[in-house]
């Protein structure tokens, strides 16, 4: 036997000229990919060049590896068996 359907929608016509993608969400724009060079490796090197001895000896006290090698080799050449 045959039933017969109920629930009928009808669709609305559109008027020319609009579509269905109107009514979506409009994209947000992507913001543009920058890239970006940091010089930080070459800065810190200048840094401990003008680095004074006072301050090398507090970044020594305070766990600085590069320090400690610092003022290692300063005290090496300032040995009198040298």
């Amino acid at each position: 036997m045959i039933s017969s359907i109920s629930n009928v929608v009808h669709a609305q016509p559109q008027p020319p000229g609009q579509s269905a993608r109107q009514n979506a969400p409009q994209p947000k724009p992507q913001p543009a990919v920058t890239d970006t060079v940091h010089l930080s490796g070459a800065k810190a090197n200048v840094q401990e060049t003008l680095e004074t001895s006072v301050q090398t000896a507090q970044e020594a006290r305070g766990g600085d590896v590069q320090a400690m090698r610092l003022l290692a080799k300063a005290a090496a050449a300032k040995a009198p068996g040298k």
